[in-house]
């Protein structure tokens, strides 16, 4: 009897220390994804490493959400696919990156990007795909700014490609697909075309105006247009483009100088106005700004400069130092000030449209701060450094899969929160960063 009762007492203590491995039960809440429709930029397109492409399209944060909503009825996602076996294509025609070995202008080899061609697969917009691939659930179009969404026959070659017709909107085509549910991710073009020409071309689209042309009016025309006939949905706030790799991999004061440089630099410009001191180590850059009455100036902390600025001229041909760098390769401080306020100004209004239409909010801005910033994700770090933070893709502005893992979760708990659903996150972990060669 005393046997019996010591095993007894062992089976249950073994019992008591079992982990409870049950997962909370998949609910769908208050939620119908049947029918999912993607609205946005380049992230909802599937947009990085500089290109459109098909492995990308499959690992956009819309596609990989469509595939957690396969967990509560979600229906088919169809997507305006790029061919298999394309490069794929980019804007201006350029041809996707990949991490390949490059030799500058000093004989040094190391890792970087690396264009798989001189140019894109521009076959990929001569002929449209709606007939053979749509209607689309994936309406993510490269370049769109929130005023393009509703121009009929808009002629931006990635929507001419997937469009129902030449006289048709993406906002029409995706109205007509009648979803039950949407995201939205737009606003971002809206201030990045201005941003990434280092403030000399385009514009920062304003508040006020007309659908079409102010920010306001066109978003609520969206939004409303969308949720006419019951649709729920996610609306995304913009990120900052101080979070991005593509303004932050190069430092203001990455002139680096030895002693004897430093000297003669400061020597080349005492004469001159305005006369700059050079120290040893690292310095601003000497940048073209017409304010001045010689047309240059030191760069200032704060200022940023842009990713596709020509490093071998920087190495080689003393751009930044005796040379001055264009404006086009960089942001003062002023048009930083303009871009960020703008971006605010949108976010106040994204945000209040979710209020008003009981809309989940996803805050896009925090989460691309937060990367900056640095997350350790189960075990691993990840982070907006160039190439090796495995959030950003190789052309600094989209994300890798494993980014797009992240980003996708960031909806589902938005979503979670205010449509009492229990989606399962994805383990962002099994997707990849950029892969090295």
């Amino acid at each position: 009897m005393k046997n019996i009762i010591s095993l007894t007492a062992i089976v249950l203590i073994a019992n008591a220390c079992k982990p409870n491995l049950k997962t909370p039960d998949v609910s769908k809440g208050d939620l119908d994804v049947t029918n999912y429709v993607a609205l946005g930029g380049a992230i909802t397109a599937g947009y990085a490493d500089g290109a459109l492409q098909y492995g990308t399209q499959n690992s956009s944060f819309a596609k990989l959400l469509s595939e957690q909503f396969s967990l509560i009825d979600g229906g088919e996602f169809k997507t305006p696919y790029i061919s298999a076996s394309s490069i794929g294509i980019g804007t201006a025609n350029n041809a996707p990156s990949i991490l390949g070995y490059r030799t500058d202008c000093q004989g040094t080899t190391s890792l970087g990007p690396v264009k798989v061609a001189s140019s894109g697969d521009v076959t990929q917009f001569a002929s449209n795909v709606y007939s053979s691939q749509g209607p689309f659930n994936n309406m993510g179009v490269p370049d769109v700014k929130v005023t393009d969404m509703d121009v009929n026959g808009y002629t931006n070659p990635f929507y001419v490609r997937m469009a129902s017709s030449g006289s048709s909107s993406i906002l029409s085509d995706a109205v007509a697909k009648a979803p039950t549910f949407f995201t939205l991710q737009l606003g971002l073009n809206d201030v990045l075309t201005y941003a990434l020409s280092g403030a000399t071309s385009g514009s920062v689209t304003p508040i006020s105006g007309a659908v079409g042309v102010g920010f306001d009016a066109s978003i609520n025309n969206i939004v409303n247009k969308l949720t006419a006939n019951g649709a729920k949905g996610a609306i995304a706030s913009i990120p900052s483009i101080k979070s991005m790799a593509y303004f932050n991999t190069i430092a203001y004061n990455a002139l680096k100088l030895d002693a004897a440089n430093a000297i003669s630099l400061t020597n080349f410009y005492s004469s001159l106005s305005p006369a700059i001191v050079f120290n040893e180590g690292n310095n601003g850059f000497v940048i073209q700004d017409t304010s001045q009455i010689m047309d240059y100036r030191q760069a200032v902390e704060g200022e940023l400069v842009l990713l596709n600025i020509p490093l071998d001229s920087v190495k080689c041909l003393k751009m930044g130092s005796l040379i001055t760098i264009p404006d086009k390769y960089f942001l003062t401080l002023s048009e930083i000030a303009t871009i960020e306020k703008a971006i605010a100004d949108y976010n106040v209004i994204l945000k209040n449209i979710a209020a008003s239409k009981n809309l989940a909010f996803v805050d896009m801005n925090a989460f691309f701060a937060n990367i900056k910033s640095g997350i350790v994700y189960n075990g691993v770090t990840i982070n907006a450094s160039f190439v090796s933070g495995g959030a950003y893709s190789l052309d600094g502005l989209n994300l890798t899969p494993r980014g797009n893992a992240l980003l996708a979760n960031e909806f589902i708990k938005a979503i979670n929160s205010t449509y009492k659903s229990t989606l399962p996150q994805l383990v962002a972990t099994k997707y990849p960063g950029v892969v090295f060669p």
